[in-house]
């Protein structure tokens, strides 16, 4: 199983939830709650990172699930 970071990111009027570098998204959500709530599953049970983005596509949001033990600062 390749470990992917993840990314929730606007997707029409919904939320998708969607792995690093896949074109696909992994779920879709009414709000960007639910799609982070799935997200941070994913991300957990894979130990990596998740990412929120806004609605602009910025990130506004990130956590570290055992990803990087020395993430960059900022």
């Amino acid at each position: 199983m390749t470990r992917r970071n993840q990314h929730v990111v606007p997707h029409g009027s919904r939320w998708a939830v969607r792995g690093s570098g896949s074109r696909r998204a992994t779920s879709l959500h009414r709000t960007q709650e639910q799609a982070v709530e799935a997200a941070r599953s994913i991300a957990r049970n894979q130990r990596t990172e998740l990412f929120i983005h806004r609605r602009d596509g910025r990130i506004r949001e990130r956590d570290s699930y055992g990803g990087d033990p020395f993430p960059p600062p900022g």
